[in-house]
């Protein structure tokens, strides 16, 4: 397993109030990040919205951010991201936004510094492509989806 890392975070002007991301137990595997909207968005049945969170991050090259669903919201409300993990590259500078889904039965209103879903650093590795012919044969072959049984 590798050391810390920092992970340099700059609040956007104006969302002072709004939680940076944090651990929100001693041994979390993601922090909380929160919504900087400037009023409520209502995200009705079947929507999705773009959630902006009020800072921008430099993640480390060799990492990536990966935003995940809050259990709780998923559960209680329905509330998801369509894309989870949704990844932040070590490149990217712009203000870190959430896309959340509303599965539930209800409208489900944001707030501003509510907890919307939670980031969770991981290290990541490119790999080369290597284009070939044919690959080696595995027990498997192109079993698919279901192929083990249910």
């Amino acid at each position: 397993m590798r050391g810390p890392i920092s992970i340099p975070i700059r609040q956007k002007a104006g969302c002072e109030d709004v939680p940076v991301p944090r651990y929100m137990s001693r041994h979390a595997a993601g922090m909380d990040v929160c919504a900087a909207c400037e009023g409520e968005i209502v995200i009705a049945p079947g929507e999705i919205r773009l959630v902006p969170c009020g800072f921008y991050m430099a993640v480390p090259v060799g990492y990536e951010a990966q935003m995940r669903p809050r259990s709780g919201l998923a559960l209680k409300h329905g509330i998801v991201l369509p894309n989870a993990p949704g990844t932040i590259d070590a490149d990217y500078r712009g203000e870190v936004c959430v896309i959340l889904g509303n599965i539930g039965a209800e409208p489900f209103v944001v707030t501003r510094g509510m907890r919307v879903a939670q980031m969770v650093i991981a290290p990541v590795m490119q790999a080369g492509i290597e284009r070939v012919d044919e690959l080696p044969e595995t027990t498997r072959g192109a079993g698919g989806f279901g192929h083990t049984g249910v």
